[in-house]
């Protein structure tokens, strides 16, 4: 792959077999993102899982303490009460057959997450086809299938994000902005890491995070020496 002259020169800045503190990282993280817009911070953890055991495969959500820096459009698929609830709490989007329609007809996806209430899921599943590819089918493990639509609304506007292993056993997240503070990036990756932690399988053997990496957007990764993590 032909990297382009500033990834070239922001590359030198990171020894590539060094193992960085994670504040270190953070700091070069930032200082070798490349774009001229603010670009976001990103962490990837290669864990020790075999992702074609069920009870290795790790998916959820958390709402990081200092948001992503990304506004999140929600559509939310419900009825009665629910409905008015997450048009109160800011749902961009409400509706139930109607919307369902205006995705398998017109092919409509101005939006970034959906949340729908257990007995829409049902009809929900008629457009998987279109929705499953695209991330955004809503699922129990992640909080997007739920009786509480205001609180599933106001967690992804505070900045919830979702998780989930790969077939390498990688999880990648977002973990906030290039213009964050060193601060606000570490305590949401403090904050990511834990769940990743707390949620390692009980038949996972020898050494659970393989390892971890922080970069910007089509910036180089820079490895974080995970023994001396301290969370």
């Amino acid at each position: 792959m032909k990297r382009s002259k500033k990834y070239v020169e922001a590359a030198k800045k990171v020894e590539k077999n060094n193992l960085y503190t994670k504040e270190e990282a953070i700091k070069l993280a930032k200082e070798t993102s490349i774009t001229k817009f603010d670009g976001s911070i990103e962490v990837s953890m290669r864990l020790n899982l075999d992702t074609k055991k069920a009870d290795q495969q790790l998916r959820g959500a958390i709402v990081l303490p200092n948001g992503t820096g990304k506004t999140s459009r929600v559509l939310v698929i419900a009825k009665g009460e629910q409905a008015k609830a997450a048009k109160e709490a800011g749902a961009d989007y409400v509706g139930d057959v109607d919307m369902i329609e205006k995705i398998d007809k017109e092919q409509w996806f101005e939006f970034d997450t959906m949340i729908a209430t257990p007995e829409m899921m049902p009809l929900l599943g008629k457009i998987g086809r279109v929705l499953g590819p695209k991330g955004l089918m809503p699922n129990p493990k992640t909080g997007t299938v739920t009786i509480d639509t205001a609180k599933a609304v106001n967690e992804v506007k505070k900045g919830r994000v979702e998780y989930r292993t790969d077939s390498f056993g990688i999880v990648h997240v977002l973990i906030g902005k290039v213009s964050f503070t060193d601060e606000q990036l570490l305590e949401n990756l403090k904050a990511f890491v834990n769940v990743i932690l707390k949620s390692k399988p009980a038949s996972v053997k020898g050494d659970y995070v393989k390892s971890l990496t922080v970069s910007s957007t089509m910036g180089p990764g820079v490895k974080i020496d995970f023994k001396n993590f301290d969370n």
